[in-house]
């Protein structure tokens, strides 16, 4: 696109993809699945013509990024995608904070980035995704498989190689690509075994067809399976993000108001001891 520069940046094993235009005060752009950094196309224009500097990569296994093994899901946990940001700043902004503006699973990979570095982060901007915390009763997968059922998007995306072959067989790449982006329902995004799609759907209003191919074109170049390992890594993300688990345990005192500590004095006392007596 006219003005947008690109280029290739050495970092955390990858060759990241970049689109970039502007002077300024650095905003980095995630998108999310399937996108690349065309999702980005009118905010890069729009914030360069604002005084900034709009930086959008192509994520690991996405697009023109390269290097990821993507045979190995393992290697597409948060910790890695995270860490590609991080490596990616320290080389086109080293010494300082950035703006950080995310979608879907960019925004994951942003509300990670501020909680395990928020050194990097200046400000952060996250659509459709708000924060959510690591939930220590179970992994996403679990919880989706148990609320949702095993036709859930997310879930059919688990078997490596199962999701690709489907997409090949029974949609196309266009034709997937286009189902999965005009989608609006407020349920998921619901995909039973063996569903075929013959493409008659309308474009929504604001993905012209030229932008349809332009996706299209990456995807059957690089396949799905790089995007789809965020999906199968969840189960890895949940045990290495521990750490991070917020309330480790609830207790409810039924009854109880505001001014528990001296309502329930007894109560909160033993509750509070045996959980310091963990460590």
């Amino acid at each position: 696109m006219e003005g947008i520069e690109h280029r290739m940046i050495s970092a955390n094993g990858l060759n990241i993809h970049i689109a970039e235009k502007g002077q300024g005060p650095l905003v980095l752009f995630l998108h999310g699945f399937p996108k690349l950094w065309y999702s980005w196309r009118h905010q890069i224009h729009f914030m360069a013509s604002h005084g900034y500097h709009a930086v959008a990569p192509d994520l690991r296994g996405y697009g023109d990024t390269t290097g990821a093994p993507v045979d190995d899901p393992s290697k597409f946990s948060i910790l890695h995608i995270v860490g590609d940001i991080v490596a990616l700043l320290d080389v086109i902004a080293p010494n300082e904070k950035v703006f950080v503006v995310a979608h879907d699973w960019g925004a994951h990979v942003a509300w990670d980035l501020n909680l395990f570095r928020p050194d990097k982060v200046k400000a952060l901007v996250a659509l459709s995704v708000y924060y959510i915390p690591r939930n220590p009763s179970g992994s996403v997968v679990d919880l989706i498989k148990a609320f949702y059922g095993e036709d859930h998007y997310a879930i059919r995306f688990q078997k490596p190689g199962d999701m690709e072959d489907e997409i090949a067989n029974n949609f196309g790449t266009k034709t997937f690509l286009k189902k999965f982006m005009s989608h609006r329902e407020t349920a998921p995004f619901f995909i039973p075994k063996g569903t075929r799609y013959d493409g008659d759907s309308p474009l929504p209003s604001w993905l012209a067809e030229e932008d349809l191919d332009y996706y299209t074109t990456k995807y059957e170049k690089t396949g799905f399976t790089g995007p789809m390992n965020y999906y199968r890594a969840w189960g890895l993300t949940w045990e290495l993000t521990a750490p991070w688990t917020g309330a480790q345990e609830v207790v409810v005192m039924k009854g109880a108001g505001h001014f528990i500590n001296e309502e329930k004095p007894d109560d909160v006392n033993k509750h509070i001891l045996g959980f310091l007596q963990q460590f």
